[in-house]
């Protein structure tokens, strides 16, 4: 199985010459040890996992014991499973004052912040990895944020390969799972039956308590149904047979995991009728398609899903080239009460730059007459575009381009 090289590691390595402490979050499977691990080659750091029970029950009840058994520079594997380390990291940052002396890894996101919060703040840099990206994957430039500036992407579609419609529904299809992009695993439903079972439904337990696997399952299925949607509680919970309650506390499950996000609307004193609920995507949209058992690319392709994948996709790239460059993604969508949509907005500069995604390769202008809702909210609008199954890159006018999916 050959490495996939992320585009994270030159993050990690500038802050390992700056921090004490780096962190590395995201769920399960998503290369976090193993983009550590090659890291670390040749280098003196000693390497250690809290999946190890015995380990773990050593850094739970004796943690000075711990660091005086592995020593530092140290790399800390699922970190939230001993969450007593975090005051002795602490001591020792402090006393040694040494860049790059802890490198931390963590699949339960909330539970591990609380922990680094409360004794490495302003001691740690944070970073959180999805599962690879289609830059990562299919393209050999450098990852940069996601933009609309237009002199960046010319720069970018020169060293990216055009995808054609089946060829973007093929990556929606496999998605991002390095043990399956890496060929080291070839039946993805297999592949992602096991991570439910094996990884999911053990951590949802851990987190929650008792459950029943298969409600777990319905409503896990259940929500990839409404992926690109709006979070409906009272949907969800009727499919799976469970309370809203028992809905809502599962779905802040799956968002702790790194498994789900959430697009927050974009409103201000301004726009007073912007619908305020979140719409809710998957980070992994091969995860999704075997949620909602698509059996191929082709299939997904001309299913009733084809819109909402594609969008899941979509938001789920610029999302995570914006993680990769360990930038803060300050982007929402709008609805108002009047029915307009924007799919998205990103916030930069003092500018909203607005985006439609379609399934199309011959966008219609009218598409970006909507944009024009923007411009009651106060601030700047900037290059608004529509992202699309078009092979390359061209321009509606000088302020509305159509941007290949492929681009991001």
């Amino acid at each position: 199985m050959s490495y996939i090289k992320r585009d994270m590691e030159k993050i990690v390595v500038e802050l390992t010459e700056q921090y004490p402490a780096i962190l590395i979050s995201g769920p399960r499977q998503v290369g976090k040890t193993t983009m550590l691990q090659n890291l670390m080659e040749g280098k003196n750091r000693t390497y250690v996992s809290l999946d190890d029970l015995n380990i773990r029950a050593l850094a739970k009840s004796d943690p000075a014991m711990f660091f005086q058994i592995y020593k530092t520079p140290i790399f800390i594997d699922e970190v939230q499973y001993a969450p007593e380390l975090f005051t002795y990291i602490k001591v020792m940052v402090d006393k040694n004052h040494q860049p790059g002396e802890f490198w931390l890894t963590g699949s339960q996101i909330f539970k591990l912040m609380q922990g680094v919060q409360e004794s490495l703040a302003g001691r740690v840099a944070v970073l959180n990895l999805s599962s690879l990206s289609q830059n990562e994957i299919y393209n050999s430039c450098s990852n940069v944020p996601f933009t609309t500036d237009f002199e960046a992407l010319c720069d970018r579609q020169k060293a990216i390969k055009a995808a054609t419609t089946p060829e973007i529904y093929k990556r929606i299809f496999i998605g991002g799972m390095p043990a399956i992009v890496s060929g080291k695993y070839k039946d993805s439903n297999i592949f992602y039956m096991s991570y439910l079972s094996t990884y999911l439904v053990r951590d949802v337990k851990e987190l929650s308590g008792s459950i029943e696997s298969l409600k777990f399952m319905k409503f896990i299925t259940a929500v990839a149904c409404r992926t690109s949607q709006m979070v409906n509680y009272a949907d969800i919970a009727r499919d799976a047979d469970i309370k809203q309650v028992t809905a809502k506390n599962w779905l802040s499950i799956l968002e702790t995991l790194g498994i789900i996000f959430y697009l927050h609307p974009y409103s201000n004193n301004i726009l007073k009728r912007a619908i305020k609920t979140p719409k809710l995507y998957f980070y992994d949209t091969g995860l999704c398609t075997y949620l909602t058992k698509w059996s191929s690319p082709e299939t997904l392709e001309s299913g009733a899903m084809n819109g909402a994948v594609l969008e899941n996709y979509v938001v789920g790239e610029i999302f995570k080239s914006y993680n990769n460059s360990a930038k803060t993604p300050f982007i929402y969508y709008y609805r108002d009460k009047d029915m307009k949509e924007i799919d998205l907005i990103i916030e930069a500069d003092g500018r909203l730059s607005p985006i439609e995604i379609k399934k199309t390769a011959s966008p219609a202008s009218q598409l970006t007459n909507v944009f024009k809702t923007l411009d009651r909210a106060n601030i700047e609008r900037g290059n608004g575009a529509v992202l699309c199954l078009k092979e390359e890159l061209m321009a509606f006018d000088s302020q509305n381009y159509i941007i290949p999916i492929s681009l991001i």
